[in-house]
């Protein structure tokens, strides 16, 4: 690392910025259609440009943000949808921590910065580089990142106006192929794991809909899915390792055996 690296040199940093930005414009690309139809919906679920603007600007998690539409269109509450969307944001809580371990001190401003910034993308480009990882790289990867999130979110929004109105209704449609689109990679990399998960909560879901809201009975049905799929996935693995250990012992207790039968002869 050369001194102006290590002073925070305002060239040096400049050029960080720059490198993160351009990294950044295979994100800002993959979020356009996705922004795009975000805006469209948001539109034909009764939100205001405002309100569908500053969703953006302040949650910026796409899946946070569909999810929170779905909600609002079944008239969940205000304090579901927060709670709701914490939950499904936790995982950022470990991209964070993550980072963190790669990333340079930085100041406070800078990390606070980047941190609400790290989004899925995000955090899979800069984990791919070596340590350490200078703030001003992760800010402009989450830079280039927020402005296309927000500003197409804009743009599909008012799209709407051009749009006939049953080709608005119908982009609702996008909901479920996004979360099609989410799911299907994942299970074609954790296949089973998913399938359990998908499957216990759908059906948590369906006895809990019977006693609570919408919005209650997903929260509750994704948290008791999780809960018990670990608390099985805990036991199992004791099982197995408990097997493991008792198969080593019978083995080493056979080579002591035959070791005792040889010293004999």
């Amino acid at each position: 690392m050369t001194a102006a690296e290590s002073t925070g040199d305002p060239v040096t940093q400049t050029a960080f910025l720059k490198k993160g930005l351009a990294d950044g414009l295979p994100i800002a690309v993959g979020y356009m259609p996705v922004a795009i139809t975000f805006g469209l919906i948001a539109g034909a679920t009764g939100l205001t440009a405002a309100e569908a603007v500053l969703m953006s600007m302040l949650v910026f998690a796409g899946a946070a943000q569909y999810m929170s539409l779905s909600m609002i269109a079944v008239g969940a509450g205000a304090f579901e949808v927060v709670l709701a969307t914490f939950i499904v944001n936790l995982r950022h809580l470990l991209m964070s921590a993550s980072i963190s371990e790669k990333a340079e001190t930085g100041t406070k401003g800078q990390r606070a910065l980047y941190a609400f910034g790290m989004t899925d993308e995000v955090f899979a480009v800069a984990s791919t580089k070596k340590a350490p990882l200078r703030s001003f790289y992760i800010i402009g990867v989450a830079g280039v990142a927020y402005g296309s999130w927000v500003g197409f979110t804009a743009a599909g929004f008012y799209m709407g106006a051009f749009l006939p109105l049953v080709i608005q209704e119908s982009m609702a449609i996008a909901l479920f192929a996004l979360f099609i689109a989410l799911l299907v990679p994942s299970i074609r990399k954790e296949g089973r794991m998913v399938v359990i998960l998908a499957g216990m909560g759908a059906l948590f879901h369906t006895v809990l809909a019977l006693w609570l809201s919408t919005g209650w009975a997903i929260m509750f049905a994704t948290i008791l899915a999780v809960t018990v799929y670990e608390c099985f996935e805990q036991v199992m693995n004791a099982g197995k390792q408990d097997a493991d250990s008792g198969g080593k012992s019978h083995t080493e207790q056979a080579e002591v055996k035959k070791e005792a039968d040889s010293s004999c002869r």
